[in-house]
């Protein structure tokens, strides 16, 4: 398959499913912290047409996860939010026939739909909690991987640093590890119809 990682500059989710053979790119507008040869640094715009079969996007959260909801009146005021949500159906209404959105719980839950999951890295192996939504179409829910004793919310706890948001903002080695393992070396389910998701 050709794969389309969007908003990943760890390259972590890309190189799984590059371990099972896949044309797999991430695209950020950062630097890629992995290999850059299978990196495009720039706006995920200039690739949604190039005939993937399957995304992974991580849009940005910081206008977007209810950790920040003392925020949202002046994000909503200042059209932050509405374009953090523009953003969003942007990926899910590309011409792509299987995708996953990851973020945090957010208000893409109310605006747009609910979750079809919420995985914790404990399931995959990290002994952290960090509630992250998966929206998922024509792909399977992801299982556990590898259920590990800790609950501790790590991501939660660091302190400020200029780059806390870089530093929890990366996919779990072993959620990464899962994808790649479940979407990536397993029949996967019939293409059904792009769904009605532009509410």
């Amino acid at each position: 398959m050709r794969v389309l990682v969007a908003c990943e500059y760890s390259g972590r989710v890309r190189d799984a499913f590059r371990s099972h053979g896949h044309d797999a790119w991430s695209c950020d507008l950062l630097e890629c912290e992995a290999d850059p040869q299978w990196h495009h640094q720039g706006p995920v715009e200039d690739l949604l047409h190039d005939g993937w079969d399957l995304m992974v996007a991580h849009p940005p959260c910081t206008h977007l996860a209810v950790s920040g909801s003392k925020h949202f009146p002046e994000k909503i005021a200042d059209g932050r939010q509405q374009a953090a949500l523009n953003f969003v159906r942007l990926l899910i209404s590309a011409p792509i026939p299987r995708w996953c959105i990851e973020n945090p719980v957010s208000v893409i839950s109310s605006a747009i739909r609910p979750p079809s999951q919420i995985i914790q890295p404990w399931e995959h192996g990290h002994g952290e909690t960090k509630a992250t939504c998966l929206w998922l179409h024509n792909l399977p829910k992801l299982v556990s991987s590898k259920c590990v004793e800790g609950r501790e919310p790590k991501v939660h706890l660091m302190p400020p640093s200029p780059d806390r948001w870089k530093e929890r903002s990366r996919t779990y080695l072993g959620v990464a590890v899962a994808m790649g393992e479940q979407w990536g070396n397993r029949v996967l389910p019939p293409v059904a119809e792009q769904l009605s998701l532009l509410g």
